[in-house]
C-alpha cells in the first residue's frame, strides 16, 4: 500500500488560502448582489432631495397697464404664489418711486373694482403671467387722520365762538347780554359728542390700514367745520333766543342727547369686539347693556343713535342751522345704513331679514 504523504506545510497553507480565499469571495460577491438588488428595489420611493422640490416653484409676473391708455407701464416678476397685491404694489413701488402703495389702484379689469391689498395674487392668475390696470388714486390719507381731523376741527371751532371773540360778536352787546343756561349746556353737549368721536377714533375703532383720498377728507371737513361755524355762531350769539317750552324743553332734550350718545358708544364697543373676536359669522347680538337692545329693531343701531343725538340737539336749542344740519343727518345716515343692511342681508339673511335698518318699524 502507498502511503498517503501529507502535504508539505507551504503547499497546505496555499490550498487553504485558495479555499479560503474563494468562500471570502463568493461571502462578499453575494453580500454586494443583496446590497445592489435592495437599492434597485428601493430606487422608486427615493424622494426627490429639497432643493430639486423648491426648484419647481411657480413664480408669477404682473404686468401693469396704463388704465386710459392701455400702454404697459412695468413688468413685476418673480411674484410667489403666496404674494398678496400689497406685496405688488410694494415692488411696483420700487419700480416707481412716484407711486406710493396707497396711491396705487389695481384693476383686473379697465371698469371693474379695485382689488383689495389682502388678495392672494395665485387667485387672480390664470396663467404666469398677470394683466392689472392702474389708476393713480392721488394723494392719500389714513383712516384715522381723516376722523381726528374731520372732529377736531368742530370740536375747536365751538369754543371759539362760546367765549365770543371780539373779531366775532359786537363787544357790547357780548358784555350787556346775560347767556341763558342752555347757552353753557349747548356747549357742554356739542364738545361731548366731539370728544366722544375722538376717543373712539384712538381706543375703539379698529382700521385696517387702508386710504382715503385726501379731496375726501377735505369735503368732510369742509361740511363739518362749516356747520358748526353756523350753528356756534347763532347760538352763542348775544341776541340767542331760548327755547319756546324753557327748562322742560331743555332738560327732556339734554336727557335724551345723553341717552343717545351713550347708546352710540355701547353700539361702537360691541361691534369693535365683535369684529376683533373671531365671531364675524355671525350678526351683532345684544348683550345684557340696554343700550345695545336696539339690535333687535335695526341692523345699525350706531346711525339710530347719532341721529337721535342731533334731534334732541335741535330740540335743546331750537336754532334753524341745527335743524338743517341734524336733517342732512338724517339722510346721510340712512344712506349708509341702507348700504350696510344690504350687505347684511346678503351675509346674515335670517337674522337680519325683519330688522330695519336705522328707523325702527319701518322695513
Amino acid at each position: 500500500m502507498h502511503r498517503r504523504q501529507k502535504p508539505s506545510a507551504p503547499e497546505h497553507k496555499r490550498d487553504f488560502a485558495a479555499h479560503g480565499g474563494a468562500l471570502s469571495m463568493s461571502h462578499n460577491d453575494t453580500r454586494s448582489f443583496f446590497n445592489f438588488s435592495q437599492l434597485v428595489l428601493s430606487a422608486g420611493h427615493l424622494k426627490s432631495p429639497p432643493v430639486l422640490k423648491h426648484s419647481k416653484i411657480t413664480y408669477f409676473e404682473v404686468e401693469i397697464l396704463d388704465v386710459q391708455s392701455k400702454k404697459q407701464i412695468c413688468i413685476v416678476d418673480k411674484i410667489p404664489p403666496s404674494s398678496t397685491l400689497l406685496d405688488v404694489k410694494h415692488k411696483f413701488h420700487k419700480a416707481c418711486p412716484q407711486w406710493y402703495p396707497s396711491r396705487v389702484g389695481l384693476q383686473l379689469e379697465r371698469n371693474g373694482p379695485y382689488l383689495k391689498d389682502s388678495i392672494n395674487i395665485q387667485s387672480l392668475a390664470v396663467s404666469s403671467i398677470i394683466t392689472l390696470y392702474f389708476t393713480d388714486l392721488g394723494q392719500q390719507v389714513g383712516w384715522t387722520t381723516f376722523f381726528l381731523t374731520e372732529y377736531t376741527g368742530p370740536l375747536l371751532i365751538y369754543l371759539l365762538f362760546y367765549i365770543r371773540l371780539s373779531t366775532i360778536y359786537d363787544q357790547v352787546e357780548s358784555t350787556k347780554n346775560f347767556r341763558h343756561p342752555v347757552v353753557h349746556l349747548a356747549c357742554f353737549c356739542h364738545c361731548l359728542h366731539y370728544i366722544r368721536h375722538l376717543l373712539e377714533t384712538l381706543f375703539v375703532h379698529k382700521f385696517s390700514g387702508g386710504h382715503t383720498p385726501l379731496k375726501n377728507m377735505i369735503k368732510g371737513c369742509a361740511f363739518y367745520w362749516g356747520f358748526t361755524s353756523w350753528i356756534a355762531y347763532y347760538i352763542n350769539h348775544p341776541r340767542y333766543t331760548p327755547p319756546s317750552f324753557g327748562h322742560r324743553q331743555v332738560s327732556f332734550a339734554a336727557l335724551a342727547f345723553l341717552m343717545c350718545e351713550a347708546g352710540n358708544h355701547f353700539i361702537n364697543v360691541t361691534l369693535a369686539h365683535q369684529n376683533h373676536s373671531g365671531l364675524k359669522a355671525c350678526f351683532p347680538s345684544p348683550t345684557y347693556n340696554p343700550f345695545t337692545w336696539l339690535f333687535l329693531l335695526v341692523s345699525c343701531p350706531n346711525y339710530t343713535y347719532e341721529v337721535g343725538s342731533w334731534i334732541s340737539f335741535t330740540v335743546m336749542t331750537q336754532t334753524l342751522p341745527v335743524g338743517i344740519f341734524a336733517f342732512l343727518m338724517v339722510i346721510q345716515m340712512s344712506l349708509w345704513a341702507q348700504k350696510k343692511h344690504k350687505l347684511y342681508l346678503k351675509r346674515f339673511y335670517p337674522e337680519v331679514r325683519r330688522k330695519a335698518a336705522m328707523i325702527p318699524i319701518i322695513f
